[in-house]
């Protein structure tokens, strides 16, 4: 059986499909866009729906969706997507209309309920600390210490906070910031941002030693335990073990692992909550990009 052609100017959208042909004309789609994927965390609108707001007076702010395209979020066009999906909030209200004005050196915007660090005169650093090197900005008996790293940038008037310390034998990440509340709630042990350490110690450790230093071992300032411990190889004598765990204390990981029996070799400092030394050299910094950044305000609740 022979149909004739359908008209190539038909109404080929209407066809249910019932035709001669048993096909229909499907129309052109246009090419989705693919909204920036910020996080895993829930979307702010599963979250809380506050009232708007309080806009500023007229004229004075900058666009919500400039604000969040001169951050790195995503395109202008791609930011106005975000707030119209509910994805963004500003100071823990959902924003859901285009054109909001706010303060960026003022305003706490988050998307997908992870902060969004506005203010360009924070810094955020991440150095990997020589072994042998002191975590001070300076020495009065000549060491080299943190500070000598970071003299340029103290120089050109910056005011940078190491976040915690490593003791002269221990090496590896070691944060550094200008912003003085959240290298205090880093320290804070309350806020249990977990802590990386990979160790090498004496000995091949025994079966049941994982298992203590996770119930809890007595120090001489009171019981301490890590949260994740595993063993990684043995060698020679040695072995490499890694340790998570969100206590501060002086010489906590050399403490726990002396008390065991395993004294230290070599320490090193790997991660802090999800900042990651990677395959940094020693001596050298870099700044935290926007998810890093994001990830240590969320960790501290700021």
């Amino acid at each position: 059986m022979t149909g004739k052609k359908p008209h190539r100017k038909g109404n080929s959208t209407k066809s249910t499909g019932t035709g001669k042909t048993g096909r229909s004309a499907a129309p052109k789609r246009a090419p989705q866009r693919t909204l920036p994927t910020i996080s895993n965390a829930r979307p702010a609108r599963h979250q809380h729906r506050d009232a708007a707001p309080a806009p500023l007076p007229a004229g004075e702010g900058v666009r919500l969706q400039k604000v969040l395209a001169q951050a790195g979020v995503a395109s202008r066009r791609a930011a106005e997507e975000l707030i119209a999906a509910g994805r963004v909030e500003v100071d823990g209200n959902i924003v859901v209309e285009q054109g909001l004005r706010v303060d960026p050196e003022n305003a706490v915007i988050r998307v997908d309920g992870i902060r969004v660090v506005i203010n360009k005169d924070l810094v955020h650093l991440v150095l990997n600390k020589p072994r042998g090197w002191q975590s001070t900005m300076s020495d009065d008996l000549g060491r080299p210490c943190v500070g000598d790293i970071v003299s340029e940038r103290v120089a050109a008037g910056q005011r940078l906070f190491h976040v915690g310390r490593l003791d002269a034998d221990t090496e590896g990440l070691l944060l550094l910031t200008n912003d003085g509340e959240l290298a205090h709630r880093l320290m804070h042990p309350s806020f249990e941002v977990p802590k990386t350490y990979l160790a090498t110690v004496k000995g091949v450790l025994g079966r049941g030693v994982g298992k203590q230093l996770r119930a809890g071992v007595e120090l001489e300032d009171g019981p301490a335990r890590v949260d994740e411990f595993a063993l990684l190889e043995v060698h020679e004598g040695q072995s490499l073990v890694r340790i998570v765990l969100h206590e501060g204390r002086k010489h906590i990981v050399r403490r726990l692992l002396d008390a065991v029996g395993h004294p230290v070799i070599r320490l090193v400092r790997t991660h802090i909550g999800a900042v990651a030394l990677g395959d940094q050299r020693p001596g050298t910094l870099r700044v935290l990009n926007r998810q890093e950044v994001g990830g240590l305000y969320q960790a501290v609740k700021l």
